[in-house]
């Protein structure tokens, strides 16, 4: 018998998250997108955009915390982290639009800075997992889950 998804726990795996790393990125690519917004005469669009980037950053910590926090749980559940995510997703959203538009056009940097933000994430989350894969873990075999034991 199998379990409905809604019913399913979570499970996530280990990702390489280094919110260190991320920040100290994110303050280089600030420093130089404020160097060029300055030098072009739209000072306040690097402001924002780094404002963005670490937007993302905050929302990126307060995933992990959730996901801390649910799976931490003795029956951890979907339903709770889809509720989380919307949650926050909605809040970020809303912020990032009140900044865009309260102080546009230089508050749209607000946008640019979250969108790169998300493409930092995932290549610094992305590379590492792949330079393992490709390296090979020890102990793991090339087999499937029925084969290893982990299928239903």
């Amino acid at each position: 018998m199998t379990t409905p998804a809604q019913d399913a726990p979570l499970v996530f795996p280990s990702v390489a998250f280094r919110p260190v790393r991320l920040l100290l990125i994110s303050i280089g690519i600030t420093a130089v997108a404020v160097v060029a917004a300055a030098l072009s005469g739209h000072l306040m669009l690097g402001v924002f955009f780094g404002v963005g980037l670490l937007l993302g950053l905050l929302n990126a910590l307060l995933v992990r915390r959730s996901v801390d926090s649910i799976t931490s749980q003795e029956n951890p559940m979907k339903r709770s982290m889809a509720i989380n995510s919307a949650s926050r997703l909605a809040i970020m959203t809303v912020v990032a639009l009140a900044i865009a538009y309260l102080f546009r056009p230089a508050g749209l940097g607000v946008m640019f800075g979250l969108a790169l933000f998300q493409v930092l994430l995932v290549i610094s989350t992305a590379v590492p997992v792949w330079k393992k894969l490709r390296a090979g873990v020890p102990g793991e075999s090339s087999a499937g889950p029925e084969e290893r034991g982990t299928g239903k």
